[in-house]
């Protein structure tokens, strides 16, 4: 019998001694492995020392900068959420850095070192005992190459997670940070290397349903990030004539645009969201992912966005997870935008509460096994093997 299990604690406090002090005793019996989502506001580097100092030894220690936090309360702002999780498992951690000028190496020189940490090649791990938990800096809109780079040596090792993001959505202002235990790095990623007994699944979730209705992208740019015509026509206005409305009102979180009929790929059964962002000046329309010429993209449709949501954690995780007992969740920011525009974030956070032992963060955009997605909420859980623990 496996099992890993996971307590959580949150602070307001501003001040880092006094915040730390209430995270480390709120999580009781010193755990395997700490991981801290820490409002972007916050001294990162204080913080970091002063959980570390009051952290044993054998703990280890990943987080990020958030945009928003997630515990079994719901979603919130502003503060610190510590999550620790214990039981049957090893753990490895590995930091890549220099994200935006080497991303390939990046992710590669990150699960390099994770992998030394459990003592196998990346080529040798048993994927149906490991899993990856990746937090990079969302900023740099570097995911699919660090992607290659994580899974070059072992591309069936499953990889869930989310990018570090800060409560100023701007790029050019904002900076994001991640932890692995003392270091704080910004252009950065971090890997954790589970392997474990227990029970455990990657999931995904979103509250779209695909249509039936497809574009392609028949033109890109030089950075293959801009669709510069889709169906042999300028992009926003070609998206603009599917959606029946005005290219001003294309733009992700306005309540007609994309966030309401974004695009995915299908790949085998499922269908992954890569959803455009914004439309340009140039008639161009900007994608938070990589583009291929000749792609063909399905149109989807909003459903019950906290229908959905409840219905995830209460039906489907179940469902692939022996007695779960904690999830760690990566919750896109493009869903809280468009929370916010239809007034449901209340609610929303409501539905939250449902998950078992969540923690968590709102990110800059998420991965999910292979591939850069977003609109989605992104879940790494693990389970008790013991059927006892459900009665």
């Amino acid at each position: 019998m496996a099992s890993i299990v996971m307590t959580t604690a949150r602070s307001q406090a501003t001040d880092p001694q006094v915040a730390a002090e209430a995270l480390v005793s709120g999580l009781g019996a010193p755990p395997r492995l700490a991981v801290m989502f820490a409002s972007s506001d916050r001294d990162q580097r204080a913080l970091n020392a002063a959980v570390r100092a009051r952290l044993p030894a054998t703990t280890r220690l990943i987080g990020a900068t958030t945009a928003g936090e997630i515990d079994h309360e719901g979603l919130h702002t502003g503060s610190v959420v510590l999550a620790g999780l214990a039981g049957d498992f090893e753990v490895g951690l590995g930091l890549g850095r220099h994200l935006s000028e080497a991303p390939v190496e990046a992710g590669a020189a990150a699960m390099a070192q994770a992998c030394a940490e459990l003592g196998s090649p990346p080529e040798d791990l048993d994927t149906a005992r490991c899993v990856g938990l990746v937090i990079d800096d969302g900023f740099r809109y570097k995911k699919e190459e660090l992607l290659i780079g994580m899974l070059d040596r072992n591309p069936d090792l499953v990889l869930v997670g989310g990018g570090a993001s800060n409560t100023i959505f701007d790029p050019s202002a904002a900076q994001t940070q991640v932890h692995v235990d003392g270091e704080v790095a910004t252009d950065a990623a971090l890997v954790a290397l589970f392997r474990t007994d227990a029970p455990w699944a990657a999931l995904r979730s979103h509250w779209y349903e695909p249509t039936g209705q497809t574009l392609t992208i028949t033109k890109v740019d030089d950075s293959c990030t801009r669709a510069l015509e889709i169906d042999g026509q300028p992009a926003a206005r070609r998206y603009a004539e599917l959606l029946g409305v005005t290219v001003d009102e294309l733009e992700f979180g306005l309540p007609r645009g994309f966030s309401e009929r974004p695009t995915g790929i299908r790949v085998g059964r499922e269908i992954f969201l890569r959803s455009p962002w914004k439309p340009l000046p140039d008639g161009s329309i900007l994608f938070a992912n990589m583009l291929d010429e000749d792609a063909e993209l399905e149109l989807m449709r909003r459903v019950d966005m906290v229908q959905s949501t409840h219905d995830f954690f209460t039906t489907e995780l179940p469902r692939r997870v022996a007695s779960p007992t904690a999830t760690l969740l990566f919750h896109c920011g493009g869903r809280m935008w468009t929370a916010h525009s239809h007034g449901i974030v209340d609610r929303l956070s409501q539905a939250f509460t449902a998950a078992p032992t969540p923690a968590g963060m709102n990110v800059c955009f998420e991965l999910f096994r292979g591939f850069a997605i977003n609109t989605t909420l992104t879940v790494l859980a693990f389970g008790d093997s013991d059927p006892r623990a459900s009665s």
